[in-house]
């Protein structure tokens, strides 16, 4: 086999990292966040990071033992050989991939909105989702090298305008707003950090580069836990400035672009215009990437039998249809189901993909030499966080479970019947790995 060249260093490798986790989710979850854990929303961030670090152990063993660009798809079908279990969450990922998509095009129709005068409006709220999601699919069947490109460049506008916020408005916090009788209940709290779980999704973005990456057994480590303590510091101090500076209420009214307004106090009117404008780089740009990435991993599991075939037809070496599909999903989810939802159903998906991803890690500890007690704790974190989530969603807004649940039964079913029917049997995917 071929050897393919490696590219990319440590410093690439962590703002892969980076720039899939501070994509539009701390644009879209932090008023989310602030709903639940009011003054104390700077410790659910930390709860939900807790458990991104203690899983980055398990994508960094399997990530060096298992080097493909198959990534989570590839780790779950060796710990589960290719069977109705690992094709249901290979699917599920898929579709939560399009959920994320959903999640960023609704926050930069609250972003854009703002930029009206007037009440937002349902027909504008629409029409922007659908714009976000248009034109970014557009230009992945255009010209796919753009996304790449240009993701680096965005990467470093976003933690750039992030640094001024925490700079500009640390002085301007009142430890009032941030003390234990401003916080929300116990459970509260950490029910807020695993709705706001989704803006941690995306370091796995590093194991699908893992084939580039130099020096893979020193390096992809040191990114993956790099990049997640890197993050959690940064949405800790971002949380910590924005309750800390806007009154809760103020910060309530606005949730849906509660960032753009946690500059107002700095910064005046021009951050918060400031922000909202970064919001719309940001946002957009995670659609891009999302588009780009979603678009491939359907592609990946389509060429190997799992997935119709339609999925595996490229022009131009760009997935034609899978993005397609994608734009379509992703328009229907982002239309149909309010930010709230799509942030509960997207945090609950990975939640319940990462849980897999320790369960396999634990299952396979022994070839890829990793901490059992390590695994295990983090096999039982994430999965404690994910039936937290549930339980709670269930007595609050029973609607994102069935609309969750609905996922799961489309992958079990789908995995079913085209593995009945199709391939004839469950057990397909042989993968390649060093």
């Amino acid at each position: 086999m071929v050897q393919k060249k490696r590219t990319i260093g440590l410093f690439g490798a962590v703002s892969i990292g980076v720039g899939g986790m501070v994509g539009g989710g701390i644009f879209a979850v932090l008023g989310e966040a602030v709903s639940f854990a009011r003054g104390a929303t700077a410790l659910a961030f930390l709860f939900a990071g807790i458990v991104a670090l203690l899983t980055s152990y398990s994508y960094a063993k399997l990530s060096v033992r298992y080097q493909n660009r198959g990534g989570t798809v590839v780790f779950v079908d060796n710990a589960f050989k290719h069977n109705l279990l690992s094709g249901s969450t290979n699917l599920l990922l898929w579709l939560s991939y399009l959920v994320t998509i959903s999640l960023y095009a609704v926050a930069f129709s609250s972003y854009a909105q703002t930029f009206f005068h007037g009440n937002p409006t349902q027909w504008r709220k629409h029409l922007l989702v659908s714009f976000a999601i248009l034109l970014p699919a557009l230009i992945n069947l255009i010209s796919a090298s753009f996304v790449s490109k240009s993701e680096t460049a965005i990467v470093v506008i976003k933690l750039i305008l992030l640094t001024l916020i925490i700079v500009s408005g640390i002085s301007f916090i009142d430890p009032q707003r941030i003390s234990p009788n401003q916080w929300g209940g116990s459970f509260s709290i950490v029910v807020a950090g695993m709705i706001i779980f989704v803006a941690y999704e995306g370091f796995e973005l590093i194991a699908h580069a893992a084939e580039e990456i130099r020096n893979p057994s020193l390096n992809l480590p040191r990114a993956l836990y790099g990049s997640v303590l890197l993050v959690i510091v940064l949405y800790i101090l971002i949380a910590t400035v924005t309750v800390g500076t806007v009154p809760q209420q103020q910060l309530l009214k606005a949730k849906d672009y509660a960032l753009a307004v946690a500059a107002k106090p700095a910064l005046g009117q021009t951050g918060f215009i400031i922000v909202s404008i970064a919001a719309l780089l940001a946002t957009f740009s995670a659609i891009n990437a999302t588009f780009f990435g979603n678009a491939r991993l359907g592609f990946i599991i389509a060429k190997e039998g799992e997935l119709p075939e339609v999925l595996d037809w490229e022009r131009k070496n760009i997935p034609f249809m899978g993005v397609l599909i994608t734009t379509v999903l992703s328009l229907l989810l982002g239309n149909l189901i309010n930010l709230t939802n799509i942030a509960i159903i997207g945090s609950a998906g990975f939640l319940l993909i990462f849980s897999m991803v320790n369960i396999s890690a634990y299952r396979l500890r022994d070839k890829i030499n990793g901490n059992k007690w390590i695994i295990l704790i983090a096999s039982l974190a994430s999965i404690a966080a994910f039936i937290t989530l549930l339980v709670h969603t269930y007595s609050s807004n029973p609607g994102a479970i069935w609309v969750f649940l609905s996922f799961i039964f489309v992958s079990i079913l789908f995995e079913v019947l085209y593995g009945k029917y199709v391939r004839g049997h469950f057990f397909h995917r042989k993968y390649k790995t060093r």
